[in-house]
């Protein structure tokens, strides 16, 4: 995983989601730091990275989920040119699966 954020980041937040263990935990904690909007703009933005990393084209993933071209293009770049997270995240999920 490359590190290309620009600012320095404050462990605390990250080491609090690291002690979360369930789901529902983990539903409770955001819903708690986050804003509706901001837990339903995070949601869509994961839909959006996991149908392109599925392979899905953009009018796919528009429809299945309501996101915007914008927003695509945006969690594309992210994939393409981001940190890794996304794939770092399918990845683990779908060993966890098999």
């Amino acid at each position: 995983m490359n590190n290309r954020s620009k600012r320095e980041h404050d462990p605390a937040l990250y080491n609090a989601i690291l002690t979360l263990q369930t789901p529902e935990e983990c539903i409770a904690f955001l819903e708690d730091l986050c804003t509706m909007n901001e837990l339903m703009a995070m949601e869509q933005r994961y839909q959006v990275a996991k149908h392109l990393y599925d392979g899905k084209i953009y009018n796919e993933i528009l429809a299945e989920t309501g996101a915007s071209s914008a927003t695509i293009s945006r969690v594309n770049r992210s994939l393409q040119y981001g940190n890794g997270g996304y794939e770092m995240v399918f990845e683990r999920m779908k060993a966890d699966h098999e």
